[in-house]
C-alpha cells in the first residue's frame, strides 16, 4: 500500500480534499470532486483527508478551514485554495498540471 508521501510524489498531480464529516461546504464539494474525478479518467489522483482522523496531515499542510484543496505535483504544493470552490476553477487547476 502507497504511502501519502509516495502518493503525492508520483509522477501523476494529485489534488488533496482536505475535509471534515461534520463540514456542510465539504458535503457540498463531494458531488464535485467525485466528477472532476472521473473528467479527468486517471491523469491525475485524487486523494480526500478527513482532518479529524488525520490531524497530523493536516497540521504538517497548515490546514486551518475545510474544506482545504492543496495540489501536489512532484511532492510540492503548486496550488491551495480554503473553501468550497466552482468545479470549472478546480478542473482547470487541475488540468493546468496535467499538461505539465
Amino acid at each position: 500500500m502507497e504511502t501519502f508521501n509516495e502518493i503525492i510524489s508520483g509522477d501523476k498531480p494529485v489534488l488533496v480534499d482536505f475535509y471534515a464529516t461534520w463540514c456542510a461546504p465539504c458535503k457540498a464539494m463531494t458531488p464535485i470532486i467525485d466528477n472532476i474525478a472521473s473528467e479527468i479518467d486517471g491523469k491525475a489522483r485524487i486523494l480526500k483527508i478527513d482532518i479529524d482522523k488525520n490531524q497530523s496531515a493536516a497540521a504538517n499542510y497548515k490546514v486551518q478551514a475545510v474544506p482545504t484543496f492543496i495540489i501536489f505535483n512532484k511532492g510540492e504544493i503548486v496550488w491551495r485554495h480554503a473553501g468550497a470552490i466552482d468545479k470549472a476553477t478546480l478542473l482547470q487547476q487541475l488540468r493546468y498540471f496535467i499538461s505539465k
